[in-house]
């Protein structure tokens, strides 16, 4: 009885312990500093192996891909978020849907048919996300929730939670134009829209919406839509300002881009998320590649924004600093994934700290604040170029710590070498093309091997954190690219060269080119600036022929992961690979000391990170997998098919694959 009355008094006043309260997942990030951390402990070591399917959700973007034959939606890369009672999801085509969180039975949809303004810029129809604002408009009491989404057809458009209707008051029947006038209104240049687009989830700080932007990074002219980001009054939809990625003239940084190529320059982005402070009232930045993504010779100087990390105050859009991690960038190294924000202390000293992870295997920590580096990061000297009009920055900024956590730069040492015929031979491919230390520069002919890849590194799914204890949870791909630059067509292009986008290098027998792991995670202790341990994420093809006979270790690694860290466990979604044994699953790690547990098993490729929430005492893990190809709808020109079959004929296989694009929601029995 004493128990009761004492848990009826918690309740009343609002202090429930965590067992049995609802928690939510209210954004991608499960939070504005981009944690992806739940305290949620149900779900733990003992028991991770009996979970069950509780529900499944099929997109509804199917209704419109089978009606539609020239809409081929890709990859299924939603993050849901779940606030209110609801889960809530975009699909590939930049529909919105509320879902029931513990049956999956959808409770409303809306479909802004951006869909009809066809094929979106760069990878195409893909989403990966919505975002939500709770507050009160005017005099209104009650509290609202809005979903807010920028879609393909370049708009940004709030809808209610709760009925999925658009909001009467913002904007023009719900929805912003993000390209009045194509652009000129707020870019002060005009673009072509097909050229740009949105896939990620909008920022939100206060009252007020980040947004940022997808342009084309297969860019073959100097012109291209610049990546500038706005922010916009969640009440009315009104713009509030505009922040130049590319500084226009006057502007500080202007004379980072000779020749005045700011006019004409584009890109310097931010495809991906953004971290906000709501305290501070700051929003944090990760931002992309100038055009074109490996020849700057038509932007020549160190191009300032791009490739940074760029703080902004989210009310004003005024800069509060900035650092820059890659001058005058050639590699595609774009920061693809938000940064997390976490306080840490350094020597007793206790910092807000923010935390990025990149593509070249770097994690650079600062204090959020002041943007001051917590440890030391040196300018050193890296190769230059010997391409033609091209100049390569002398010096690139290198952190002292913490170390990085995958490989950087190529030579034979770094070539697989199970046996000596299998190393002679990977010795004899590479034989043809440059190698060197990381920022080696893109080159003519064959082309330079460059590791870590433009993919990554680190990519979008980017890394978790643990606020209690200040670890950086890492997956990570060892994998090479190249990138050969090729001489344009002066009819078709005004860039003296262009390179090649993601166009990888097989080894011996199709297996990779460099020793494993080929995927890990990487545990980093933000107090000491220290690795805490490093672990294969994935079995890697050891049923190869060459390597079936031989007696590797249970554990090479499968290409990098999407992390999600609860109270006691890390999962890490595994994509498939060489080999039976590389099925779709999620690996769980214990994250004190990275043993691999076990894993859950999936139906299909999972493309996200998966999320956690409890309703009703349950403790629910859902996870998007399934969908179209990477590169579902790119058009397979005639000329392609005579000049390159075999590539002409993968890409016709790319649009002719699709499964199933859904979420799976995994609960305890």
């Amino acid at each position: 009885m004493r128990t009761s009355v004492i848990a009826l008094l918690a309740a009343c006043l609002g202090v429930l312990p965590l067992a049995a309260q609802d928690v939510e997942w209210p954004s991608f990030g499960n939070d504005g500093a981009n944690t992806k951390y739940s305290p949620l402990d149900q779900i733990d070591r003992s028991n991770f192996e009996k979970l069950e399917v509780a529900w499944t959700w099929e997109s509804i973007s199917t209704k419109i891909s089978e009606a539609q034959d020239r809409v081929r939606p890709g990859q299924f890369k939603v993050i849901p978020i779940q606030l209110d009672g609801l889960l809530y999801v975009s699909t590939e085509v930049s529909q919105v849907a509320a879902i029931d969180p513990r049956t999956g039975k959808t409770v409303w949809e809306h479909d802004p048919e951006s869909w009809k303004a066809g094929r979106p810029a760069n990878l195409g129809f893909q989403h990966r996300g919505v975002s939500a604002w709770r507050g009160r408009v005017g005099d209104d009491e009650r509290e609202q929730t809005r979903i807010l989404i920028a879609t393909h057809d370049r708009r940004l458009v709030a809808l209610d939670g709760k009925t999925g209707e658009p909001v009467g008051g913002f904007g023009e029947g719900g929805a912003v134009d993000l390209l009045p006038n194509r652009g000129e209104d707020h870019f002060g240049r005009r673009v072509n829209p097909r050229n740009i687009t949105h896939s990620s989830p909008v920022a939100i700080v206060g009252n007020t919406v980040i947004v940022g932007s997808i342009i084309s990074d297969g860019a073959i002219r100097q012109t291209a839509p610049p990546g500038h980001i706005r922010g916009f009054d969640v009440i009315t939809g009104r713009l509030k300002w505009v922040f130049h990625t590319i500084p226009q003239e006057g502007e500080p940084g202007v004379e980072t881009w000779e020749n005045e190529s700011w006019k004409r320059t584009g890109n310097t982005n931010v495809w991906s998320m953004m971290a906000v402070d709501e305290e501070l009232g700051t929003v944090y930045l990760p931002t992309g590649t100038p055009t074109n993504d490996f020849y700057g010779g038509h932007r020549l100087g160190d191009n300032l924004y791009a490739e940074s990390i760029v703080c902004l105050n989210a009310e004003t859009g005024e800069r509060v600093w900035h650092f820059q991690a890659v001058h005058h960038g050639l590699w595609d190294y774009d920061f693809p994934t938000p940064p997390q924000l976490v306080d840490i202390t350094v020597g007793g000293r206790k910092i807000r700290a923010l935390a990025q992870v990149s593509k070249q295997a770097f994690t650079y920590v600062f204090d959020r604040v002041t943007g001051e580096p917590v440890w030391p990061i040196e300018e050193r000297p890296v190769p230059a170029s010997d391409v033609p009009g091209e100049r390569a920055s002398p010096t690139q900024p290198f952190p002292t710590k913490p170390p990085a956590f995958d490989r950087q730069g190529v030579s034979v040492d770094d070539f697989v070498d199970f046996t000596p015929e299998i190393r002679a031979a990977a010795i004899e491919i590479a034989k043809d093309y440059r190698m060197g230390p990381l920022f080696t520069p893109p080159s003519l002919g064959n082309g330079t091997l460059q590791l870590p890849s433009a993919g990554g590194g680190a990519n979008w799914p980017g890394a978790a954190v643990d606020p209690e204890t200040g670890i950086l949870y890492v997956p990570s791909d060892t994998v090479l690219s190249r990138h050969p630059l090729s001489e344009t067509d002066a009819a078709r292009s005004n860039l003296r060269y262009t390179g090649s986008f993601f166009d990888g290098l097989q080894g011996p027998g199709g297996m990779p080119m460099i020793k494993p792991p080929w995927g890990r995670v990487t545990a980093i202790d933000l107090n000491r600036g220290e690795h805490v341990w490093m672990t294969p994420n994935g079995v890697g093809p050891k049923s190869h022929p060459a390597l079936k006979d031989l007696d590797l270790p249970p554990l090479l690694g499968n290409g990098s992961g999407a992390p999600l860290l609860t109270k006691t466990l890390l999962f890490v979604t595994q994509r498939t690979g060489l080999g039976p044994e590389n099925t779709p699953r999620i690996n769980v790690f214990d994250k004190a000391d990275g043993e691999l547990l076990g894993h859950i098993p999936l139906p299909d490729v999972a493309h996200s990170n998966p999320i956690t929430y409890r309703l009703g005492g349950k403790q629910y893990l859902v996870v998007a997998v399934g969908g179209g190809s990477l590169l579902a709808g790119v058009e397979v020109p005639p000329e392609l098919e005579e000049a390159q079959p075999e590539l002409a004929a993968m890409l016709k296989a790319a649009n002719a694959y699709k499964t199933t694009p859904q979420l799976i929601a995994f609960a305890l029995p």
